[in-house]
């Protein structure tokens, strides 16, 4: 097992990675605050490792809370009824929750744990290779608004993150190609020389060999923690994890949550933000090509959708949470392997790029 830390004083915890982990008899009990565990996961996951997750708990009581599966429920509604069971169901504030699933689930259960009696702990177990590399860790919680993405939520960092990598077999190939955008991203703002692994090793990650997949997500977990551990409220470094979500965010609200799965909007989104770069001198038509090549080789898009201009995509990015003083920040990359966050993107640079 390969073990990893986010390292936040009192509020760190480890990142467990291993094919096979939920298998582990017992595995979660260190780590359950009290008597009851409440897992709370979707119909789609529940028939596949509920019961594992459960053996996993141990001698523990353990309750479980199943909702739809899509990112339409990623909502306000399905955060009332998560706190209804559990007010039913008299969970005290030594409950933790477990969140089984991907990110929507993750997410949900995160911001469901860090408001309910004011907080109670939690554990991701991550089921996507999405919400494995990214959302998973790094404390981010939220709900989606018509609105707006992630729009209402809190920072609340997991006490554990497990990973099993045996969860990823049963992902079909759509979400398992939106997870690899976020590991793409990663070389792209962080690592040039993995940016170089992922071109080399596009086609075992597709063919989902095992240590293939293994270092991928532990070398993103790893960027990842890094990253945290240095700017937790992303008040800083932490605001180059969004590259491609200013415009993949506004992707997902305009077409309407779920029509674009999140990883397949970010990797328009980073597209996107090449071509912005290019355009301020900030990266070659090579490396635009490069990068748009890593992402069309995953069946990604390279390109928003075709009814979508500056029109649709500005009242979007307006209320995107990187907005300060009522100018966009930006997330650009230099070249490949750094990128920074910006105000200097002008509306008519934005008409070139999105039309």
């Amino acid at each position: 097992m390969s073990t990893l830390t986010v390292n936040l004083n009192e509020r760190s915890y480890p990142i467990h990675i291993k094919a096979g982990l939920l298998l582990q008899a017992g595995f979660f009990v260190p780590y359950i605050k009290g008597p009851l565990a409440v897992i709370v996961t979707n119909h789609t996951i529940a028939p596949l490792y509920l019961d594992q997750v459960i053996a996993a708990c141990g001698d523990k009581q353990v309750a479980t809370i199943v909702i739809d599966d899509g990112e339409q429920y990623k909502s306000l509604e399905q955060y009332g009824f998560i706190m209804n069971e559990l007010l039913t169901m008299n969970a005290a504030r030594d409950t933790t929750l477990i969140a089984l699933g991907g990110g929507v689930i993750g997410d949900l259960c995160g911001f469901v744990a860090a408001t309910y009696q004011r907080g109670v702990p939690f554990i991701q177990v991550p089921t996507t290779l999405l919400s494995q590399v990214d959302s998973s860790v790094g404390g981010k919680t939220a709900v989606n608004h018509p609105l707006g993405k992630n729009m209402i939520g809190a920072f609340y960092q997991p006490i554990l993150v497990a990973i099993d990598l045996t969860t990823l077999q049963s992902l079909p190939a759509r979400e398992f190609a939106a997870g690899m955008a976020e590991v793409i991203k990663y070389g792209i703002i962080y690592d040039a020389p993995f940016f170089s692994w992922l071109e080399k090793n596009a086609e075992a990650l597709k063919k989902l060999e095992t240590e293939t997949l293994a270092y991928a997500i532990e070398r993103c977990c790893s960027i990842k923690a890094e990253v945290v551990a240095k700017d937790e409220r992303e008040g800083g470094i932490r605001a180059i994890l969004n590259l491609g979500h200013t415009f993949g965010h506004a992707i997902e609200a305009e077409q309407g949550y779920g029509n674009w799965l999140h990883g397949e909007a970010v990797a328009a989104g980073m597209v996107i933000a090449c071509h912005v770069s290019k355009h301020l001198g900030w990266q070659t038509a090579d490396q635009v090509q490069q990068v748009e090549a890593l992402i069309a080789c995953f069946d990604l898009p390279v390109q928003g959708p075709d009814t979508m201009n500056l029109a649709t995509y500005m009242p979007h990015m307006r209320r995107d949470k990187k907005v300060e003083a009522g100018n966009i920040r930006f997330i650009l990359p230099q070249g490949i392997g750094q990128a920074v966050v910006t105000k200097e993107v002008s509306d008519s640079l934005l008409h070139t790029v999105l039309g």
